[in-house]
């Protein structure tokens, strides 16, 4: 089977930015508290966008930055719960906003936090079948639309934005190993669907997912390092869903990574959901922490449960 590359990364995030300060005014919370238990400073909500706008800002600068043009694009992936409309779906409404060919496979993917994670082992394993050699993957999430305002233990933690990665297929490139899993969950995160007795705000028993959360990290490291033969030393960046700080720092510190080899942003967007690894990529980028050729282990876990890692390089 044809491995893939990245080949291009974008970002897009809403403009309005919604402080730990902000927060003490719609729940009983105080700033320190928030920052102390999450890591967490700021996240960006929705005003005037909507989830169409950040995925089409987040697709565009991707593919620029990939040197390519959208009739390149065989396929697109978005991972999402959060799309302004179920049909058509925001891959379909890329399609049309981008003018990606009418043959291109395009739908929305929803493993929650993992989502990117598994949109990208879907994309590898589509794009040898496509007349194209190019894939287009999100993750985009508008959780402000549906964070429960009166619960102060989630409202804190979600934000909005949408990441892109433009990949490329090739027989000469190496799997990425994708190391995928889930359990049915309905107790530890819940978010109602369609219906008329469905509420559909997040639910989440936060103790119950950290505990997840620290087991399925490790786990999925451990799983791709095992699939690809390599070691910790061979890994040139680690890549994190950023759902917690505390999460992160565990797993640093009992894989002893050294700080230039991981990266936080949590405390600039919380919690995107699916959008999180991406949004992480396309800012390692544009900082230089990865180049072509740069070789980075990505792990998320998420409601479903759900969970994920791969190995993957930069074309």
């Amino acid at each position: 089977m044809n491995g893939i590359k990245i080949r291009g990364t974008g970002r897009c995030v809403p403009a309005h930015i919604v402080t730990n300060r902000d927060m003490t005014g719609l729940v009983d919370t105080t700033e320190e508290w928030i920052a102390s238990r999450t890591g967490i400073q700021r996240r960006r909500h929705l005003t005037t966008e909507t989830h169409r706008d950040l995925c089409v800002g987040a697709a565009r600068q991707a593919i620029e930055n990939a040197g390519i043009s959208p009739e390149e694009i065989g396929a697109c992936i978005v991972a999402t719960l959060t799309a302004d409309t179920l049909v058509p779906s925001a891959a379909c409404a890329l399609q049309r906003d981008l003018g990606l060919p009418n043959d291109s496979i395009c739908f929305d993917l929803n493993a929650a936090c993992t989502g990117f994670l598994f949109a990208l082992h879907t994309m590898e394993c589509l794009l040898p079948s496509s007349p194209r050699k190019y894939g287009l993957v999100l993750g985009a999430e508008c959780l402000s639309r549906i964070t429960n305002w009166a619960d102060r233990s989630t409202c804190i933690l979600f934000g909005d934005g949408a990441g892109a990665a433009v990949v490329e297929s090739n027989p000469a490139y190496e799997s990425i190993h994708a190391c995928l899993g889930c359990h049915g969950n309905d107790k530890l995160l819940h978010v109602g669907g369609v219906g008329p007795d469905k509420e559909q705000l997040i639910s989440m028993e936060g103790q119950g997912v950290f505990k997840f959360a620290v087991e399925a990290v490790p786990y999925c490291m451990d799983a791709v390092l095992s699939h690809t033969g390599r070691r910790m030393e061979d890994v040139d960046f680690f890549v994190f869903h950023q759902a917690n700080a505390r999460i992160i720092d565990l797993v640093v510190r009992r894989y002893r990574i050294p700080p230039e080899k991981y990266y936080k942003n949590i405390s600039e967007y919380g919690n995107t959901s699916a959008a999180s690894i991406p949004l992480v990529i396309s800012e390692l980028w544009d900082l230089g922490k990865v180049r072509p050729g740069s070789r980075v282990l990505v792990v998320g876990f998420g409601g479903g449960l759900t969970w994920g890692g791969a190995m993957v390089e930069f074309a």
